[in-house]
């Protein structure tokens, strides 16, 4: 199901860093997706649910151009990608096997995909760029996917950058990489980590004008009391 766009909203507004803590308080340290690097500085924070892409290690009889019109194909999976979703690929974190070119990520942006995460790698960098679909993956290299690389399936559970990643998790990304939230803990997230931007923000200003760190970060009943009146004041 493609998110209310509020939701997309809400959670553009709120970094990866501060997600990873709001998870944390929950008891999940396991939601940064390792290797997962912007293609391009500057790209725009991307937010959606999950759409999975599985690869395995190359098999000779399978991994082979003649793949790539198979029934199982990434060229498949990239027809069945609703507006609106994140593609996150498992890629086992191979780095010498490009999984997608800029031919398939022209396809993905005319279909409207919000990003493209991987812990492996992409080709055609130049064109890929050319695309503007939003890249987070772990560098580039010149084989195709099927040097190193057999796709064996989509919307189903994978690993990347040693997350689970389940199909209608919720991924957000930016500078800092690809943060996972699962499906069940969004309305939780929604509704504690605009306010941890918040205090964080806050407390920025509080830093700037000299108030020293003990007491203010983390924050003791006083300072506490000092952000609910300003709060209050708003």
């Amino acid at each position: 199901m493609p998110l209310d766009p509020q939701t997309v909203e809400t959670l553009k507004g709120v970094s990866t860093a501060t997600l990873t803590t709001v998870l944390l308080k929950k008891g999940l340290r396991n939601v940064w997706m390792r290797g997962t690097k912007p293609l391009r500085p500057g790209q725009p924070r991307v937010v959606g649910p999950a759409f999975t892409l599985r690869f395995v290690p190359a098999r000779e009889d399978l991994a082979t151009p003649e793949s790539w019109s198979s029934p199982i194909s990434t060229r498949a999976a990239i027809e069945a990608m609703p507006e609106g979703c994140v593609a996150v690929a498992d890629a086992m974190g191979v780095l010498d096997a490009g999984i997608f070119g800029d031919i398939l990520c022209s396809r993905m942006v005319k279909r409207g995909v919000a990003g493209l995460v991987t812990d492996g790698v992409m080709r055609d960098a130049a064109g890929v760029l050319g695309t503007g679909l939003p890249v987070w993956c772990d560098g580039v290299s010149a084989p195709p996917s099927v040097a190193g690389l057999t796709f064996v399936g989509w919307q189903e559970p994978i690993a990347c950058g040693g997350v689970a990643v389940f199909p209608g998790d919720i991924v957000v990304v930016d500078e800092d990489g690809a943060v996972l939230i699962p499906a069940k803990l969004l309305d939780t997230v929604l509704a504690e980590a605009p306010e941890q931007e918040r205090m964080e923000a806050w407390i920025m200003t509080e830093v700037d004008r000299g108030v020293p760190l003990p007491g203010l970060y983390p924050m003791n009943a006083e300072t506490k009391a000092r952000y609910q009146a300003w709060k209050d004041a708003q």
